[in-house]
């Protein structure tokens, strides 16, 4: 799995020639450091950077927000048909997201919301996600009870437990969930092609597919590229894998 990593990086500080050449070298027999200023001159990555993360940032505070709250619903409240409503919402993954891209786009576009963020981010708010609200109802469902029985007691409402008990006890899913949402928005190719026109607003993921069209040839680059683009999301996972890891194992200990 780590290999073709390696492979990448190792590929970013040789020449065009030493990578072409046969039987393939582990390492570069020269580093070549200058790839990547040399890189950067097309592929601005700072531009990049500061575009994605207008998108991602809100994003994940979105789909947190919205998630927490649903799968709070779910997982403490008790309503009409509860059962019923959470299939549904589980059962929303069965649909491709494909079939749903033409009548978004059409609706967007009579807003007047194109060439903008607006349709990328404004989802995140609207639900976050089945798989993420499933994730936290599970989470959520092995903390006690009697800890939201004892707060309301205390004549604590809705709005306090969550914020004041339940929020410290899901850091680990809300942050897994933060991940997933991170490198989901990171990694998106499609939704930028569809709705950012203008070259100032390219993502990342669109900055380096225009760039790999520009220079397919030139791996060097290409790679440099490649690693600088892979860089922001190796360094957030390193950081947070302790309670990535925390977040997946304790979900789903009871149903």
């Amino acid at each position: 799995m780590l290999f073709p990593i390696f492979w990448m990086a190792r590929t970013s500080f040789m020449t065009n020639l030493e990578i072409n050449t046969y039987p393939p070298a582990l390492f570069p027999k020269k580093w070549l450091f200058e790839n990547y200023p040399e890189a950067m001159k097309t592929f601005k990555f700072l531009l990049y950077l500061k575009n994605t993360l207008s998108i991602v940032i809100p994003a994940i505070v979105g789909v947190i927000a919205t998630a927490c709250f649903a799968a709070y619903a779910f997982a403490r409240l008790e309503f009409k048909f509860k059962n019923l409503w959470f299939s549904l919402v589980i059962g929303s993954m069965l649909m491709p997201g494909a079939i749903t891209i033409i009548p978004i786009f059409i609706m967007w576009s009579k807003l007047g919301f194109t060439n903008s963020y607006v349709p990328l981010v404004v989802p995140a708010f609207l639900g976050g996600g089945a798989f993420n609200i499933f994730l936290i109802r599970q989470f959520m469902m092995t903390i006690p009870k009697e800890l939201d029985e004892a707060a309301t007691i205390d004549g604590a409402g809705h709005l306090q437990i969550i914020f004041r008990i339940l929020l410290p006890l899901l850091k680990p899913v809300l942050i897994s969930v933060g991940l997933f949402t991170f490198i989901l928005y990171w990694n998106d190719l499609l939704g930028p092609v569809i709705y950012v026109n203008d070259q100032d607003k390219q993502t990342i993921s669109q900055g380096l597919a225009t760039f790999k069209g520009g220079f397919g040839t030139n791996w060097k680059s290409l790679m440099a590229a490649s690693c600088l683009a892979s860089v922001p999301a190796v360094v957030l996972y390193l950081f947070g894998q302790k309670y990535f890891i925390e977040g997946i194992v304790l979900t789903g200990l009871k149903s």
